[in-house]
């Protein structure tokens, strides 16, 4: 027993030497395994970009058997990349690695350390668990792992860029133009077309989907093929969510190596109250918005199966299409005709209400529905104690907060008054021979998407001339700050009338709800109707130059549009020429980003000089 006992201690000693012994080389090797870190680092990114240009290649296009070889030659290349990376980082830096990996990364990597099994162990004649090495052999998994190994990645390289202390402003233009060009080229995948697209064409659909618009030059419906639907889904999601927002999700889920500095700017983008609360406001976040797609589409189906002739895939797709498109206020439809479709238009009207109401829980605004999430949380809390201790708890003060009053309360007063609005006024015109029910449901539906979704029931071009001024008046507003609605929004808009009502009245500060109103955040909203204004004129000015064949009508209502991400139109859109379509695509990336953003991000922030020069008065009246 005692030998063994000594065995034993003479076995401890000597991995306790062993482990020294490896510290120490570790500790004299720093520099070297930094530098072959930081190698893998840039390696990897490169091969995470080149992995998912090839999926793309794979994906999209029709292969012979020699381009497929050549194409798996590749991916084996990259899947080499990523394991090193890996492997090194449990070998060299498994300590950082411990502490900086989330669960689901290890996951992840553990899951691609088990594509080396085809490698290590050949494919087995008589396996134990046949459909496990159907899956585990297969080049399908390989890709899979592959490409989701790929986007954590570039998320990651993401993250590290707005840790360097990057203007986010630019980094949030340069992510939308990436993944605007990226979709222009993914739309024109031989797979995604039945009969192909000019670049044109599929850079104004790509740029109006990751913007959120709805314009379109060409026919959706008999355009694009499932996977190019499928594609054209994805870009409304990623723009109306925001390219930062799925990126900071991912490298926030997947890891906890993300800068005090970038986890800051998630912070102030997503209006979260800590950088605590980060990830479980961005996981409310993202899965408020699949729930209310999820039930949306649900909705939607129930409301077509019995009306649209199809299979229950393409109604499945259609349902999923258009509830994403709502959502987001992207306005785009893949059924001949659209919204305004014979067969929809006399059915039970339900679709209307159900898309209506989808377009306005993605027009209220992400840090409404965050407010929505703590208020919900305090009455519960409130209540839970209530019934636990049996006393009535004093009341809560300022659960919601001046952004969410004013942000619904302006919207609910747009939304009444325009809906009667367009009731009165097109009653006996665009409107004339329906129900009174089809009717109040169409002026629901005519009311509420100008202001960002772009779905018309009812054709805009045959509208009184009055209701367009209307329709181009609640084009400006658009929804709310911070959501997937466009226009100066409708907390610019409130700001404005508060700031005329205390001007009126000879106060010298804007207050609402027993709350001052910041002097930036009026400023803010003075300059975003000034720069709105200048730049609607210079646009219709340049397409009434590009396009004087065309009604001045159309291409004013066209210009505001575009630039306030609607997606309405009086029919021009596909007469438009090549430069006039470059200029409707600059129109809606600068209604998306925001002007004012892209010019902080160009300029940067500069401080005002210590001076305080002498007070002076400008004649205004």
């Amino acid at each position: 027993m005692s030998e063994i006992k000594h065995i034993i201690r003479r076995m401890q000693s000597r991995l306790h030497n062993i482990n020294l012994t490896w510290n120490r080389a570790l500790r004299h090797s720093r520099t070297a395994i930094t530098a072959i870190s930081g190698l893998l680092e840039v390696l990897s990114v490169i091969a995470a970009i080149g992995c998912l240009l090839c999926a793309t290649l794979y994906i999209g296009f029709e292969r012979e058997a020699n381009e497929l070889r050549t194409l798996l030659v590749y991916f084996r290349t990259f899947q080499c990349i990523f394991l090193a990376k890996v492997l090194f980082n449990l070998i060299f830096n498994l300590k950082n690695t411990i502490e900086n990996t989330r669960v689901i990364k290890w996951i992840v990597d553990i899951t691609l350390l088990s594509t080396l099994l085809p490698a290590l162990y050949p494919r087995p004649a008589n396996p134990w668990i046949p459909w496990l090495e159907d899956v585990l052999y297969s080049n399908k998994f390989l890709l899979g792992i592959l490409v989701a190994f790929a986007i954590v990645e570039i998320s990651y390289f993401v993250i590290r860029i707005m840790g360097k202390r990057t203007n986010p402003s630019l980094i949030l233009s340069c992510s939308f133009l990436f993944f605007i060009f990226l979709g222009s080229f993914l739309l024109m995948m031989p797979r995604c077309t039945y009969h192909g697209i000019g670049y044109i064409d599929s850079l104004f659909v790509s740029t109006s989907a990751v913007c959120i618009t709805g314009l379109t030059t060409i026919d959706v419906a008999s355009t694009f093929t499932p996977l190019g639907l499928l594609i054209l889904g994805l870009l409304i999601q990623i723009g109306g969510l925001g390219v930062m927002t799925f990126t900071s999700f991912f490298a926030l889920f997947f890891s906890g190596n993300t800068s005090v500095y970038s986890q800051l700017m998630v912070k102030d983008m997503i209006y979260s109250k800590t950088i605590n609360a980060l990830l479980p406001t961005l996981l409310y976040i993202l899965g408020f918005t699949v729930i209310v797609e999820l039930i949306g589409a649900f909705f939607i189906w129930l409301s077509i199966h019995d009306v649209l002739i199809m299979s229950t895939e393409d109604q499945i797709i259609f349902s999923i299409f258009h509830a994403v498109s709502a959502f987001c206020n992207a306005g785009f439809s893949n059924l001949p005709g659209g919204m305004a479709n014979p067969v929809l238009m006399n059915s039970n009207q339900m679709i209307y209400i159900v898309i209506g109401i989808i377009v306005m829980a993605g027009g209220i605004g992400f840090p409404v529905l965050v407010n929505f999430k703590e208020a919900f949380i305090e009455y519960f809390r409130r209540l839970w104690r209530r019934i636990n201790h049996g006393t009535k708890i004093g009341r809560s003060v300022h659960i919601w907060n001046v952004n969410t009053k004013i942000a619904l309360y302006t919207t609910l007063i747009i939304f009444a008054v325009s809906t009667v609005v367009f009731f009165i006024l097109e009653r006996n015109n665009t409107l004339a021979g329906m129900s009174l029910y089809d009717s109040i449901v169409q002026s629901f539906f005519n009311s509420t998407t100008p202001r960002s979704s772009g779905f018309v029931s009812v054709n805009p071009a045959n509208f009184l001339n009055v209701t367009l001024v209307i329709v181009l008046f609640l084009m400006w507003i658009g929804g709310a700050s911070q959501s997937t609605a466009g226009g100066v929004k409708v907390n610019t808009f409130a700001l404005i009338l508060l700031n005329l009502k205390s001007i009126i009245l000879g106060k010298d500060h804007v207050t609402v709800y027993d709350r001052t109103i910041a002097v930036g955040s009026i400023r803010r909203a003075n300059a975003v109707v000034a720069i709105s204004i200048v730049s609607y004129t210079i646009y219709s000015v340049i397409l009434l130059l590009l396009e004087p064949q065309l009604p001045a009508k159309s291409v004013l209502f066209e210009t505001s549009s575009a630039l306030f991400t609607v997606g309405s139109s009086l029919g021009i859109t596909s007469e438009l020429g090549m430069s006039s379509k470059i200029v409707l695509c600059t129109a809606m990336f600068l209604g998306r980003v925001g002007i004012i953003s892209l010019l902080i991000g160009v300029t940067g922030n500069r401080h005002d000089y210590p001076v305080k020069y002498p007070t002076e008065n400008i004649i205004i009246n």
